[in-house]
């Protein structure tokens, strides 16, 4: 498994230039709105999405990014098993890919997703998938999910 951060800023550039050097390598992805690092010690699928304004909490949200989708079912179904609520996300274009996942939110509300990326894709979003979909700005103020517009 590959932890997963998705951290939301207000200055991409400036962040892409802090995390280059604090990780010490250039980020694998950077569009206009986007930018991904994959570090290998440790394990992190680490991403900006830039916002036009941050406050309080910062993180977008966390995550795990895991081999293919059986493990990402694996998962959803030991979580459910215990008594998790699990929303999940199958085929969906989110962050600049298409991927199978699932969501699940600790007390506090921050969401973490299991995900696996089938294949990258060339829009952050697409209407239909609940990860990217246009929000209102009560539903961007009150939820931390993947993608908000």
């Amino acid at each position: 498994m590959n932890v997963h951060i998705g951290l939301n800023v207000t200055d991409l550039e400036k962040s892409i230039e802090f995390y280059s050097q604090v990780f010490d390598v250039s980020p694998v992805k950077v569009e206009s709105d986007y930018a991904k690092f994959l570090l290998n010690d440790p394990g992190l699928n680490f991403t900006l999405n830039l916002k036009d304004e941050v406050s309080g909490n910062q993180v977008g949200h966390f995550g795990f990014q895991v081999e293919d989708a059986q493990e990402v079912l694996k998962h959803k179904d030991r979580l459910e098993k215990i008594g998790f609520f699990a929303r999940e996300e199958m085929d969906v274009t989110c962050c600049y890919a298409t991927q199978d996942k699932f969501w699940v939110t600790d007390p506090d509300g921050n969401e973490w997703e299991f995900f696996y990326t089938k294949s990258d894709a060339e829009s952050i979003k697409v209407v239909e998938s609940d990860c990217c979909a246009p929000k209102t700005l009560t539903e961007i103020t009150a939820s931390s999910s993947c993608c908000l517009i």
